[in-house]
Order: structure tokens, then sequence, then C-alpha cells
């Protein structure tokens, strides 16, 4: 089998400043490469527009075929592009293969989306055929971030190009290898035209030089919901689509009939998994008064059992931060909160990029790490005594993307789901979830709703198009 080389799609047009890419565990350096600026865009852009049409117009066979083979070629280059994962954007093994997984499944997925009945027949009330037809947009652009890098951006990229798309994806310059390059590297491995997909890792300006741009109608973003309010902002104004995946700050909510020594397990994944950096992370435990002081007891235990460390050199349970800033945003959230009166039960601490998983008890509104999205590893326990104050605190947040509920009663469970507003709901799980084959997004805060996965992906890179056909022209009045 021939070695993928992700560097070796890296674009010798792109004129911004020389980047090295960082290991955050040690801080070494494992490559350099060219930043995009936003000069770069309209070349990009107006390469990937002249391309589309070509592609648009192939055989449907044609582009699943590629997508197909891109999902095989994930899952046979797994152990180069684990390490990429691993190294690069900090990620322990099982979350790497996690990655490697959705990622071939979502180019599976998007091959059988090329397939799909394109529209339908229409009534009308003239002597004519009506009809609706799903056709390209266009360019799309992605605007992808660092936690996810490789899901992040391919259930964009894949999805769109089936459909008959060029993309123009803007990767996080943390994260430009396994979040944008690799993605590149195995595309055009299956045979992917050139010119349908162009990487420009780079910052903040380049991406809004890409959202600005008037060739690409349609925007995909993840990220922080600050930046997302402004992509949608500069969006409106050019009367573009968004499709906007944010923040969160999703509730675990355990109810008094839970079973703790099933739940603990779920309660720590759900915060310290990938050491809290997504999007999805459980960010508030709202566990009842009967319960509340052994779930912080055995919760506190399970924090200090993990070990914390470099993911490519030793298993570990979690791994670095994605960098100094991030750790820094993290600890403030941290020791502000226990300045505003909350109990520091386990960990607090960080070395270098390392930071340990820590739940704080006695939490309310007005703590910081209760009350803001954290993205760190940490775990704020709050006792409610009803099922009415459970409900009006698992609502009361601005983000609205994931919610957990544990019960030994399913059914109540369900019910209790049906009063939180939140895009996903996860009944006797925590709050952690992605499959290619089901709807994802968030409200409020979270995002503008469901734009990911099956029939969404259709509504997202397509537009929907009204087509007649007569046999003659017929007679008007003038």
């Amino acid at each position: 089998m021939t070695p993928l080389d992700p560097l070796a799609s890296r674009s010798p047009r792109l004129t911004g400043p020389d980047h090295q890419v960082v290991e955050p565990a040690t801080g070494a350096p494992l490559a350099t490469l060219r930043l995009a600026a936003p000069g770069d865009v309209p070349g990009a852009t107006a390469r990937a527009l002249a391309a589309q049409p070509g592609w648009a117009a192939a055989p449907h066979t044609r582009r699943a075929a590629v997508l197909r083979r891109a999902g095989d070629l994930f899952a046979a280059h797994t152990d180069e592009l684990r390490d990429w994962l691993v190294r690069e954007a900090g990620a322990v093994p099982g979350m790497a293969d996690f990655e490697l997984r959705v990622a071939a499944q979502e180019c599976y997925e998007a091959a059988a989306l090329a397939s799909r009945p394109t529209g339908q027949v229409l009534a009308t009330g003239s002597d004519r055929l009506s009809y609706s037809r799903r056709v390209p947009v266009g360019v799309v652009g992605v605007v992808a971030p660092f936690n996810a890098p490789l899901i992040l951006s391919i259930r964009s990229v894949a999805p769109a190009l089936a459909l008959g798309n060029a993309v123009v994806l803007k990767p996080d310059a943390r994260t430009a290898v396994c979040g944008g390059l690799a993605l590149a590297a195995v595309l055009a491995a299956a045979g992917l035209p050139d010119d349908l997909l162009h990487v420009l890792p780079g910052g903040p300006d380049t991406g809004r030089a890409l959202v600005d741009d008037p060739r690409t109608p349609v925007i995909s973003f993840t990220g922080s919901t600050a930046a997302g309010r402004e992509v949608g902002e500069s969006a409106g104004r050019l009367l573009k689509r968004t499709h906007l995946e944010l923040g969160g700050n999703s509730a675990l909510v355990v109810l008094e009939d839970a079973d703790l020594d099933a739940v603990i397990s779920a309660a720590a994944w759900g915060s310290f998994f990938h050491q809290g950096q997504i999007c999805m992370t459980t960010g508030r435990h709202l566990v009842h008064t009967s319960l509340y002081g052994e779930y912080v007891e055995r919760l506190a235990a399970k924090a200090e059992s993990l070990t914390v460390g470099d993911p490519f050199r030793a298993p570990v349970h979690l791994g670095p931060l994605i960098d100094r800033r991030q750790r820094d945003k993290v600890h403030e959230l941290v020791t502000a909160s226990t300045a505003a009166g909350a109990k520091l039960v386990a960990g607090g601490t960080y070395e270098d990029l390392f930071y340990r998983p820590t739940v704080l008890a006695g939490v309310d509104d007005g703590t910081p790490a209760y009350a803001a999205e954290v993205f760190g590893p940490v775990a704020p326990v709050r006792a409610f005594g009803s099922w009415e104050e459970a409900a009006a605190l698992a609502s009361a947040s601005e983000y609205g993307l994931s919610l957990g509920v544990v019960t030994r009663d399913t059914a109540r469970g369900l019910a209790f789901a049906e009063r939180v507003p939140s895009g996903v709901a996860h009944i006797n799980d925590q709050t952690i979830g992605d499959e290619a084959v089901a709807p994802f997004g968030g409200t409020g805060a979270s995002g503008n709703g469901a734009r990911f996965g099956g029939d969404a992906n259709a509504d997202a890179f397509t537009e929907l198009r009204w087509t007649t056909v007569r046999g003659a022209v017929p007679g008007y009045p003038f």
C-alpha cells in the first residue's frame, strides 16, 4: 500500500507566513507549512467555481465512487492518520480512532447521498410538467475548529462534494494537517479532480475573507458562539445561507432513581473525554439532592484515578489542552469559581498543558465554570430537589446543544427531555455522541438547528429549483 503523506497536499500558491505545526504535549515542531492570507481566498474560490460545473455534470456514480474510495482510504491509513491526530491535536488514541471511524462513515454516507432522489413531480393547474429538483449551490465555504478537526471538516466537505459542489476549507492553523491537509490527501488519492477542494489553513482574517467572498453562497461554520455570531452577521448582510454549529454547556440530569454504579463512568466520560474540548461536553451535572453527596464523592474519586499525559508516548486517559491560551482560560474559570464559593473537590491543577480532571461542588448560577462553556476537563455539580427544578435548571442556559437524562424509567426520561430545549437528547447516556447518519445541531447560542447528517445535508448544500415543461408556448392575453 502506498503511504499517504498529508504534507504533500500543501498548496504552493499560499502567500501567508510560514507556520510551525507544534505537538501540544511536548512543544516539539512536527512540520512547517505556509498559511493562507486573506488575499489567497479569491483565487481559490475562482478556481473552485471554474471546476464545479464539470463535477456537478458528472454521473452521480462517479462522485459516489470517489467518496467510497475516500472512506476506504481513511480506514486503510488509520495508523498514519492516527499519529497526526494524537500528536497535532493532542487526542488520546481512542479519540483519534473514533474520529477516523466517523470520517470514513461520513464518506460512505455522502457516497449514498449522491444517488438519492433529487426532487419530485408537482401537481399543477396548467397543461405542463412541473417538478422540483435539488441543484448544487456551487462553492461551499467550510470553516472548521481545532478540537475534533477531522470530523468537523469532513462532515461538511464530504456531503458538499457528493452533491456536486466544490469546497474551500479553512481549518484552524493549530490543526492544519489533521483538519485539512489530511482530507485533501485522502480525497486526491481517491480520485477527486483538481480544484474541487482547496485547503486554506489560516487565522480569523482568512476565515472572514472566505465568508465575505461573493463566490461562496453557503458557509458551514463550526466554532465558538462569539465567532459564529460574527459569521452569521456578515453572511446575513450578503444574503448567504449559514450553517452554524457553535458552543454548548450541556446538562447531564441525574434523577433520584438513577443507578450511581452505572452513571459515574458515563458522567466522567461526558466531562473529561478529550480533555473536555468537545462542544457536547457535559458542562453541568444536575443531580437529585438524595444522590448529590455520594455522586460528588464518587465522581471526584474517578477524576483522581485518571491519568493525564502525553498520549503519543504513554497510555493515558487525558492528553494536553491545545495550547497555553486555552489552558489559562480553563484555569481562570476554575479559580474564579472557587473564589465565588464553589468547592474544589478534585483537580484544579496543571503541569504545562496537562490539566487535571476537575470536579467543582456547591455551584450556582453565579459560578463562572457553571454558567460558561469551559472547554476543558471540568465537571461542576449542582443539586436539585424536584423534577420541576431540574427542568428549569437544565433549560436555564443560552445554549441548547445536548442533553443527557439518567433514570431507571425511560418513559420518564423521555418526558423530561421534552421539557428542555436542545438539538440532541440522550436518555440513560452522557451528552457526547456523533453518528454520520444522525442530524446534528443546536438551538439558541449553540447554532441555527440541525445542519449535518442524513436529509439535513441535502438541505444544507443544495438549492431547490422549480422547473416546468410545456409541449408548446401558450398564448397570453397580450
